[in-house]
């Protein structure tokens, strides 16, 4: 059973949500993941259908994103950065409330661990707070928008958010995953002239050619710090890894050109080892970001805009399932064979 939205809530209808990363990390108690049972995701889209009486903002009939919960009110969230928000961990691992009760029950009363993400959207319906509930146009495509709430968000803010590409900037992103594309496209957006994507499957490196990427690199078969070198002589001045892994982050450090700057974004399965005699003289800086230093109610809207303009292509790197086939798309999403899984749950019209 799942009860009525609280004061600042929303019930939303789910109409598509995303599969993302975090989900299967959580599913195998990574991260300090919720209890089971547990309804998971986190990157849904769909219309509300009732609003508390403290909301607001939106409407009954709203077509909306929904991403990650944050307080608003701790003087973090108040500078203008709530992905790092104080209950950050509260509101989106700890399978409930920060009062510590849950939406969903079973009928005899005893709860089920929810409130991922504030909305555990692998469901028909979903309540959410206000705070991660944003409004987007209706002229959009609402089944494909849930990935911006997390995945994608998380990549192209990387790039536009955290480093602030600039034109004629050079940009090396390893991983292409939904992730590591999405800063691709955002990086290709804003007019990045050397692109570099690196990974271990020949067919993701062509696709991130079609998608911007002006040159690519094989880490199996090829050696990263040199074919950098010789495709920019001076380094790389911007980084974003997406695999967490020791081997690929110290072989981009050791290829950067002076002052340069790498975003990290990958879960790690091991402590960050870092070959920290290459910094002595370079003024490297490292970064490790939440959701792209997105604030997602004023950066989900650009992204839909910039989709509309033809700048930020995502719906390329989407297959869409059945709901019914979550199974099968998790499998395809860790295996390789689907860039970004998306579930089909609810119907809409236009």
């Amino acid at each position: 059973m799942l009860d009525p939205p609280k004061s600042e809530e929303v019930l939303v209808r789910i109409i598509a949500t995303g599969i993302c990363h975090t989900d299967l990390v959580a599913r195998d108690y990574v991260m300090g993941s919720p209890n089971f049972p547990v309804i998971l995701g986190h990157e849904g889209s769909g219309i509300i259908e009732s609003v508390g009486e403290d909301v607001h903002h939106l409407k009954v009939g709203d077509h909306v994103v929904l991403s990650y919960g944050f307080c608003g009110e701790c003087e973090i969230c108040r500078n203008g950065t709530p992905q790092y928000c104080y209950e950050f961990f509260t509101r989106n691992f700890s399978g409930g409330r920060v009062d510590g009760s849950h939406s969903h029950h079973y009928h005899d009363g005893k709860a089920i661990n929810d409130n991922f993400f504030s909305q555990s959207s692998f469901a028909t319906y979903a309540i959410a707070h206000k705070n991660n509930v944003i409004a987007v146009p209706k002229d959009a495509p609402l089944e494909l928008l849930g990935p911006l709430g997390c995945g994608l968000q998380t990549g192209a803010g990387a790039i536009i958010n955290s480093l602030r590409v600039r034109v004629g900037s050079s940009v090396i992103i390893t991983g292409t995953g939904a992730v590591g594309l999405a800063a691709l496209m955002a990086a290709k957006a804003t007019s990045a002239t050397t692109i570099i994507a690196v990974d271990i499957n020949d067919e993701r490196l062509a696709f991130a050619m079609e998608l911007g990427a002006t040159h690519t690199i094989n880490s199996l078969s090829e050696n990263v710090s040199q074919r950098i070198l010789e495709i920019l002589p001076k380094g790389v001045q911007y980084a974003v890894d997406t695999t967490g892994r020791n081997e690929v982050i110290n072989s981009v450090l050791s290829s950067m050109r002076p002052t340069g700057e790498m975003i990290c974004i990958g879960v790690a399965q091991k402590p960050l080892a870092l070959e920290t005699n290459i910094f002595l003289t370079k003024g490297y800086k490292i970064k490790f970001i939440n959701q792209g230093d997105s604030v997602s109610a004023e950066f989900i809207p650009k992204l839909i805009k910039m989709y509309q303009n033809g700048q930020f292509p995502f719906d390329k790197l989407i297959k869409k399932y059945s709901f019914e086939d979550i199974n099968q798309a998790v499998e395809d999403s860790e295996k390789g064979r689907t860039i970004k899984s998306v579930l089909l749950i609810g119907e809409y019209g236009n």
